[in-house]
């Protein structure tokens, strides 16, 4: 490919079909036509550019204002050409562009040169470009002084790509990009575009067709419905200040939909913006004691129904709410705040709208081209190819980007299950086996603990988790160890066992013990964390205070005791919003929490309880120093399922430092009730969820137990407590009064 000014060859016929192919939209190397050349047979240097709304074009020195050339209208449609007088060295120049309403100087896109080298394109074609971001997608930047913008894009196997937009009235003849065959990039620089210009790649198929593709590394977008990419810089996070979050930190997650959280009913019923959510989220999530926000998908996605789990922008922090830099304020001010943030990253499927990745050059350039590969059949979305270095790439690259450029905490990665299985959700004969024959999925493995590498090597203060709902082994283990290489798990077996037994009566509980006690036996194969999700609370399930049984008063002493159960038992915690205070309905993702709910004493009790729980568990080592570790959790009587009582100790790293935790899952007061306990000495009684002060009925022991040298349980001391109906208690050693 010639660069400008470059000996031009091409005979007048040839000439003539160059200007056609232009006009036809099928020029697939522009660069070697329009700017500025040198006539092999002159030796002169030759300027073509086409500009359809111009009356006269001419050639200006940049240097110094000079015109050095009026060009001749070749073509009625807007070609002009013309040599440049007796000038034969290359030099700048500027176009003066005539509409006959106006004159303007404007800088000739193709009179630069490419802003990709070698190792660029090695590197993208490799799947190794960490931070692609940098080079394709929309980037506003000044070359030689000239302020505008460069795009570039992949899309290996079109007849031709072109920028369009409000620029160029969305005409794709106007700006043709140029193409590397070794990575199978398009790209241009286009002056004078700025942030905040709407546009596309229109992209001609090797079928001819036409394609309209928002941009896959846009960092803007427009609100849905609308569908353009806007330029805009990339974000940069400043300091980036994230909580602790390894296995012998507190990590107590709070798990919210921006959209539905809190809305203004007296604009609409709008969502509020990130700057609003800045405002009035983060403080309140500081007050409950959280330690992160997850925040369900935020990458713009067409379709609200799918609450960001159908992204068409990976880069793009959706409009809906404002822009990126505000997406940014948001970020660093839960920071500030002393609050991370995590986001759910949905890597395993994408939609099939037609401005996004589905067949983006014509062929399946992300997605599998068979379906029993591509096409998922849960969510009727497309699957990436993970085998394919350039997607691989696009995702690892994306992963860094929000951890980089946003200081985003953590990724929380959605449906990991269905990227491991080849045969996810599918009937025989509906999926096709890996190498070996099996059902695994090497690709998509093999890109997980990259992207595992990838994280904990550039960013060990970060964490990643997995949704993964199988028992597929090592999730949460080390990569150099065989394992995934996930910081964490979601326990999505503890949360269906530990529901299900809360949904049933309490006269019944006894003969469905188990669903409390089975999960320890696996509690410590993987570093978990206990989800209360969104999941749990949609598509008819009802809200967690639904699913409990009982009256009134039970619905909410039940709750009450499960959510103190959660804190207690080992693991880190995720809790949905509007589960703080016991929401009544489920959840709609159009319509606010129902906040007015606070003015029942018994909501507010509700949410005093998880304020206290966040903050008792934050502050006492022995219920979260250990969260991961077999050494952190003892029984202390797992049998009494007569009584619908359990109780066990929770340790410290310190192995002196403890707590006892006793659960009565029945709506009975058990006095006298004694459990044993490894330390003489006097116990606080540090949570009580029958208290007054969270709607109980107050039952308890006074705040304080005295240990008895009654052996129990295999401990030469024991407690006798008083356990409030549907309540859980929580001691520990007072260190202060123990004699």
């Amino acid at each position: 490919m010639r660069r400008a000014g470059q000996p031009s060859r091409a005979s007048p016929s040839l000439q003539a079909g160059r200007i056609s192919a232009l006009l036809a939209g099928d020029e697939c190397d522009p660069f070697s036509y329009l700017g500025m050349h040198r006539d092999a047979s002159s030796g002169k240097l030759v300027v073509r550019t086409f500009h359809p709304e111009a009356s006269a074009v001419a050639v200006v020195d940049r240097r110094t204002g000079v015109a050095r050339a009026e060009l001749a209208r070749v073509h009625d449609a807007g070609v002009f050409a013309g040599t440049v007088g007796r000038i034969r060295k290359p030099f700048p120049y500027r176009l003066r562009v005539d509409t006959g309403a106006a004159s303007q100087l404007i800088d000739d896109p193709y009179s630069f040169s490419s802003i990709f080298g070698e190792m660029d394109l090695y590197l993208l074609a490799e799947g190794n470009h960490l931070r692609s971001f940098d080079k394709l997608g929309a980037h506003p930047m000044e070359i030689d002084g000239i302020a505008g913008t460069s795009f570039a894009v992949w899309a290996p196997n079109a007849r031709r790509v072109s920028v369009v937009g409000d620029f160029n009235g969305w005409d794709g003849r106007r700006h043709a990009m140029r193409f590397h065959p070794g990575g199978g990039i398009w790209e241009i620089f286009l002056p004078g575009v700025a942030a905040g210009a709407r546009y596309k790649y229109e992209i001609k198929t090797r079928e001819n067709a036409l394609l309209l593709k928002a941009d896959p590394y846009a960092f803007e977008a427009e609100r849905p419905p609308r569908t353009a990419s806007v330029v805009a810089a990339a974000p940069r996070a400043s300091v980036q200040r994230r909580p602790a979050a390894d296995r012998h930190a507190p990590v107590a997650i709070y798990e919210v939909h921006l959209g539905s959280w809190r809305r203004v009913p007296e604009e609409g019923d709008r969502p509020l913006t990130y700057r609003e959510l800045a405002d009035r989220l983060v403080p309140y999530v500081k007050d409950m004691g959280f330690t992160h926000i997850e925040l369900m998908p935020v990458g713009e996605h067409p379709f609200d129904g799918s609450w960001g789990y159908q992204p068409t922008g990976l880069f793009a922090p959706t409009s809906r709410y404002g822009t990126p830099g505000e997406f940014l304020e948001f970020v660093e001010r839960c920071h500030a705040e002393g609050v991370g943030v995590i986001l759910d990253w949905a890597a395993g499927h994408f939609p099939n709208d037609p401005h996004g990745l589905t067949q983006f050059d014509g062929t399946h350039l992300y997605e599998h081209r068979n379906p029993k590969e591509g096409h998922h059949p849960d969510w009727k979305t497309l699957i990436y190819n993970f085998g394919r270095n350039e997607v691989r790439g696009y995702l690892l690259a994306n992963a860094l980007f929000w951890l980089s450029r946003y200081g985003i905490d953590g990724l929380r990665v959605d449906a990991v299950a269905s990227m491991l299985y080849r045969n996810y959700s599918r009937k025989e004969g509906e999926w096709i086996p890996n190498i070996h024959g099996g059902v695994e999925n090497l690709e998509a493995i093999d890109f997980l603990r990259r992207l595992n590498e990838l994280v904990y090597g550039n960013f060990p203060d970060a964490m990643t988790v997995a949704e993964e709902s199988t028992a597929w082994p090592m999730v949460s283990r080390p990569t150099y160890l065989g394992g995934l290489g996930f910081g964490y798990k979601w326990n999505l077996g503890w949360m269906h066992d530990t529901l299900d037994y809360m949904a049933k009566d309490p006269v019944h509980r006894k003969y469905h013990h188990d669903r409390l006690t089975f999960g320890l036996l696996y509690a410590f194969t993987e570093n978990f964390i206990l989800p209360l999700s969104h999941d749990e609370v949609v598509h008819g399930k009802g809200s967690l205070l639904g699913k409990m049984p009982g009256d009134r008063w039970q619905k909410f002493a039940n709750l009450r005791c499960y959510l103190a159960f959660m804190y207690t038992q080992p693991g880190k915690k995720l809790l949905f919003m509007g589960g703080e205070f016991a929401q009544e309905r489920e959840w709609n993702h159009d319509e606010s929490l129902d906040w007015h709910l606070l003015g029942d004493p018994m909501h507010v009790g509700v949410q005093a309880l998880v304020r206290d729980l966040n903050h008792i568990y934050r502050n006492t080592p022995a219920l979260h120093e250990r969260d991961c570790e077999s050494e952190g959790f003892s029984w202390i009587d797992c049998n009494d399922a007569e009584a619908g009582v359990i109780s066990y100790l929770r340790r410290a790293a310190d192995p002196a430092d403890f707590a006892a935790i006793v659960c009565n899952f029945t709506p009975v007061v058990r006095r006298g009730y004694r459990i044993g306990v490894p330390r003489a000495g006097d116990y606080r009684e540090l949570v009580n969820t029958d208290s007054r002060h969270y709607g109980g009925g107050d039952v308890g022991n006074a705040g304080c137990v005295v240990a008895e040298p009654v052996p129990a349980h295999g401990h030469a001391q024991s407690l006798v407590v008083t356990l409030p109906p549907l309540a859980t208690l929580v001691f520990k050693p007072d260190l202060n009064l123990t004699k």
